[in-house]
Parts: C-alpha cells; structure tokens; sequence
C-alpha cells in the first residue's frame, strides 16, 4: 500500500483558506488533516464547525478530522454533519473508548484513536482490531512547528508489532514535525499516513513539496 500524505489545514493562510483547499486539491495529497483544539484538552484553540463545513465545501478529498478536546463524545455526530470522512478522538480524552469508536463507525465515519508523545502503545492493545487509524503524535499536541521526538521510532515498531499481533488494518498516522528529511525513516519505521503542516505550507511551491513526500519510495 503506498502511503498516504494529509497536509493540515492547521497551517493554512486562512485568509486565503478557499485557495489553499484548491491547492491540496490539485496536488498528489490523499487527505485533508484538520485539527480541532478547544483549549482545554491542549493549550490552543484552532477552529470549530463553521470551517470545517468551509472546507468540506471546496474539498475534493477526504477530511481527516483531528479532535485535541475534551468530551469528544458531544460532538461526534455534528462533526459528521460537517463533512468528517476521518474522526480521530484522543485516548486521553475518552473515558469510554470503545463506546466512542462504535458511535463514530455506526454513523458512517471511520474512526481513529490518537495517543500523546508520553502514551504507552500497549494502552491501545484492547481497541486497535476496531479502530481505522492510530494518530500518533510525534509533538506535543497543541501547536504546529514544533520539533520532532525521536522516540517516535520506537513507538512506531512496536505499534507495528501490536497490528500484526491483533491481525487489524490499523493505518499507522504520524503527526508533529513531518518533515522530507524524516519522511522516509518514518516510512520504513511502518508509518502509512504522513501529517504535514509547516513543511508543506511554508514551501516556496507546496504542490512540489507535497509531490516529493508522496514520491518517496521504500
């Protein structure tokens, strides 16, 4: 399976959202990462409703929706309605996790479980054969441009090892500081789904840069 590139939305000039949207469009990207914070969960407020139904609106590939908040559960079904094709809820924010990725598939969505720089892959041993995606944050969650933890590799092997144990189809999702210097050592590690903000979004020519992380080859 080649991997996947989801450029966040995150660090888009949104002034000029509609045609960064366009842009990612046109490009070799899979996704659209869209990241909600709400300034509890993680020390930063982002964006809610209004724009991800802005997005949607222009899109022409799947949103892949990024939920940094607390009591995720009150807002499965409007995040739904606002075009989510991907709803990631945190591992740290779900008292009920299970209850929480059978809500979001019965409506339609796939569903993805993020985990925290400081979180053991092994807490996701009971839930990884019913989830579509791990989100794993390579930074710590809240702010774009931030330096990328080396430890990531680590915990992408054994999140590898616990996929093959558990026979599930798990997409392995890498977010904070993707980069084109790393993208390959995150490839080979076992990641599937490269998250890229600063990197594309501060290129001289995005599309290219986009089209660079989705040539790499194993």
């Amino acid at each position: 399976m080649q991997h996947i590139i989801a450029p966040s939305i995150l660090s888009a000039d949104f002034a000029n959202l509609q045609r960064d949207v366009e842009m990612i469009n046109s490009s070799n990207a899979d996704w659209f990462h869209v990241d909600i914070m709400d300034g509890v969960f993680v020390p930063n407020i982002s964006f809610g409703f209004p724009v991800v139904k802005a997005i949607k609106k222009y899109a022409k590939k799947p949103l892949d929706v990024h939920l940094m908040i607390v009591e995720p559960d009150k807002y499965i079904q409007t995040f739904c309605d606002a075009g989510a094709d991907i709803l990631t809820v945190h591992l740290e924010a779900c008292n009920h996790l299970h209850r929480t990725v059978q809500h979001i598939k019965s409506i339609g969505m796939q569903a993805g479980v993020a985990i925290n720089p400081h979180t053991s892959v092994d807490l996701l041993k009971d839930i990884i054969s019913d989830i579509d995606l791990v989100c794993m944050m390579s930074v710590n969650p809240g702010f774009g441009g931030q330096k990328f933890i080396e430890n990531t590799y680590n915990k992408i092997i054994s999140l590898t090892e616990l996929i093959k144990a558990k026979n599930s189809k798990a997409k392995i999702e890498i977010d904070g500081g993707v980069d084109l210097k790393n993208a390959l050592p995150l490839l080979k590690a076992g990641a599937n789904v490269l998250v890229a903000g600063n990197t594309v979004f501060s290129s001289s020519n995005p599309v290219q840069t986009i089209g660079e992380l989705k040539s790499i080859e194993l």
